[in-house]
């Protein structure tokens, strides 16, 4: 059954400590074993689930509490974990950081209470000996609810130190289930908002991918992992696996209602039966829905592109960087994050690419813009022509905004009818500055208080990042406008 799949989290002390090489090597090491993983990454971060994707040849997916509720973390799981033999999960930050002033909420910890899955406790043993016994007790009995099944005890620098580190746990009652020595980092580049995406370094990452795996394999237990992982029973409370086409139908399948509020855990109910025909077709055909890809657009959620399927678009992908034009009777755009400030030069030297979305958005077809859509929208980013959609410039700067918001929908837009609140992450090291009587798209509340982003006609453009399986009502609404605009 699916929803008993083997599955473990992985986890750390706090930042640094080799999570991410850790879980992509147990990925990569199982899947050279030949077993179906499913990978999966605590939080917003899309990056990481780009190198799980090529560990396990499936889509990395996102769990996150914050973004989608602690209700449909365990459907989302169980979507991703079909027809698969092993689930990892890599977590965020340490183990019990969360969001900002929430409590466990987004927080590995309450991830792995949520799924039932046993931790993984990956701990940076380069500056400790006996003490690593103190620390891995500290964190086994901070929360009795989560589960710490064992430890990998990275960067350790000799056999006399693996001795040592294995002599103090011998009395955490928590046991070593791999070392991994002190050595030359996987190359894995990173820049200012983390590593290099999958897609700008494919054939690096592979190797990359594949020496983590090797590490890995080298250095840890593998029967007793696999053995941890199948000691977890069914996932708590799981009513079924999420469905895109089970979730537009909850919605009624052609957008939300005005006053609707997208809040976390109130978007579908797993398992719940799905509508005739949900989403529709209408009798022109299913609209095509251009999404932007390549290089300089690599973060999407999975779910995004499969609820807009699900609500009756034709999805299809274009590389802003190589197309000059955009797919064949496009009727709708979807441009999210990514790093066109790396790629502005080649970006603006698409003028007829350029031309096109600015033709588009001209002619009042839904056009949907996250972060660094919100950019290339712009009349200009760092000196160099964009699409000039947008009357507005953007440009880099040397500040991160980075963190969790609270949102409410300013007016009506293609996504979303005005009052609406929701859910968002803000990442970015860029600035827009807009021109006088530019409509938002948000109002933000809660520490935050201010309004952001753009709605122009049919264009919603935004520095937030949302995730739609929590407000599947969006991809409906989006559809249908490509339907009738």
């Amino acid at each position: 059954m699916v929803s008993s799949v083997p599955r473990l989290v992985v986890a750390a002390p706090s930042s640094g400590s080799g999570k991410t090489t850790v879980a992509t090597g147990l990925m990569a090491a199982f899947a050279a074993r030949g077993l179906a993983v499913s990978p999966h990454k605590v939080g917003p971060d899309y990056i990481d689930p780009g190198y799980h994707a090529l560990a396990t040849g499936r889509p990395g997916r996102n769990l996150d509490a914050y973004l989608c509720g602690p209700d449909l973390v365990a459907p989302l799981f169980l979507h991703g974990a079909r027809g698969c033999r092993l689930a990892v999960v890599e977590g965020v930050m340490g183990l019990y950081d969360g969001a900002a002033g929430e409590g466990e909420l987004a927080s590995t910890a309450q991830v792995a209470k949520l799924l039932g899955a046993p931790v993984v406790l990956v701990v940076d043993a380069s500056s400790q000996s006996r003490s690593v016994a103190a620390l891995v007790h500290g964190f086994a009995s901070w929360d009795p609810e989560v589960r710490i099944g064992g430890v990998i005890l990275n960067k350790v620098a000799s056999d006399r130190h693996e001795a040592l580190l294995r002599d103090a746990l011998e009395e955490s009652g928590v046991p070593v289930l791999g070392v991994l020595r002190r050595a030359a980092p996987v190359e894995t580049p990173s820049r200012h908002l983390g590593l290099v995406p999958v897609a700008e370094r494919r054939s690096a990452a592979v190797e990359a991918v594949a020496e983590m795996g090797a590490r890995v394999a080298a250095g840890c237990d593998l029967d007793a992992l696999m053995g941890l992982a199948r000691s977890a029973g069914a996932v708590p409370g799981a009513g079924g696996a999420w469905d895109a086409g089970e979730a537009v139908a909850s919605e009624g399948g052609a957008g939300l209602a005005p006053g609707s509020a997208l809040t976390p855990g109130s978007g579908p109910v797993a398992g719940s039966a799905a509508a005739s025909g949900a989403g529709g077709v209408a009798a022109g055909g299913r609209p095509v829905v251009a999404v932007a890809g390549g290089e300089a657009f690599t973060f999407s959620y999975a779910e995004h592109t499969e609820l807009l399927s699900a609500a009756g678009a034709e999805v299809v992908v274009f590389d802003p960087l190589r197309d000059e034009r955009l797919p064949e009777g496009t009727r709708g755009l979807v441009i999210g994050g990514g790093f066109p400030e790396v790629y502005a030069a080649e970006l603006s030297a698409n003028a007829p690419l350029r031309a096109a979305v600015a033709e588009l958005a001209g002619s009042g077809a839904p056009v949907a813009a996250e972060c660094a859509g919100l950019l290339y929208l712009c009349r200009e980013l760092d000196g160099l022509p964009m699409c000039g959609v947008l009357d507005a410039d953007a440009c880099m700067t040397d500040r991160l905004t980075l963190g969790y918001r609270q949102a409410v929908a300013v007016g009506d837009s293609v996504l979303a009818p005005a009052g609406t609140r929701t859910r968002g992450h803000e990442f970015h090291r860029t600035a827009v500055e807009p021109g006088a009587g530019a409509a938002p798209a948000w109002g933000l509340t809660g520490p935050e208080r201010r309004v952001e982003g753009f709605v122009q006609r049919g264009v919603h453009a935004s520095y937030l990042h949302t995730h739609w399986a929590a407000t599947p009502g969006v991809a409906g609404r989006f559809t249908e406008r490509c339907r009738t605009s």
